[in-house]
């Protein structure tokens, strides 16, 4: 017959796989040595340097001389860590069904997900207030810090949920069926 809900097992797999692209996300975001800001190869920058010519070898400056760039950094480098902590106590927890870590994964998260917003709303505020030449496209890299954010807000909302379903996730429960025959 039919079953309802979501197969809360398969979370015990799905979740840190998700979390562990995230990982990903956020390194490569990170350590990008272009790719936040993109003015046609006349000007590019990334969260460290900001590089500008008609041709190459370009003229490159570091951000890092910026307070706000200095914050950036800092959040997005805090919140990669948390996600990383995260990421490891979600495996623990979730392959040794030790449920009561869940909601601290999820809190963690949560924590790397306001820091990682701030991170990636400052960046461009700040960056255009500093060099405003006109329209800039913030590209891939700062894509994948917003890619790495998302999953960390969803996976947070749902490791903060997961211990109602306790029986589900251990297998426990009984099986629920829309229709039953009598």
């Amino acid at each position: 017959m039919f079953r309802c809900g979501i197969a809360y097992p398969r979370c015990r797999w799905i979740l840190p796989l998700l979390l562990l692209f995230a990982v990903i996300f956020d390194i490569i975001a990170i350590a990008a040595t272009s790719g936040w800001v993109d003015d046609s190869k006349a000007h590019y920058a990334n969260m460290w340097q900001q590089c500008r010519g008609p041709k190459e070898p370009f003229d490159c400056k570091s951000l890092m001389d910026y307070a706000w760039a200095k914050a950036v950094a800092a959040l997005m480098i805090i919140g990669l860590i948390l996600l990383i902590i995260a990421f490891i106590v979600s495996l623990v927890t979730l392959c040794t069904l030790r449920l009561s870590l869940l909601r601290v994964v999820g809190l963690l998260l949560l924590i790397a997900v306001v820091l990682q917003i701030i991170a990636l709303i400052v960046y461009p505020v700040n960056f255009n207030n500093l060099i405003f030449e006109g329209h800039y496209d913030y590209s891939w890299a700062y894509g994948f810090g917003w890619g790495a954010t998302i999953i960390m807000l969803g996976c947070g909302i749902l490791f903060c949920c997961l211990p109602n379903y306790e029986d589900e996730l251990t297998g426990m429960a009984k099986t629920k069926y829309i229709y039953t025959r009598e």
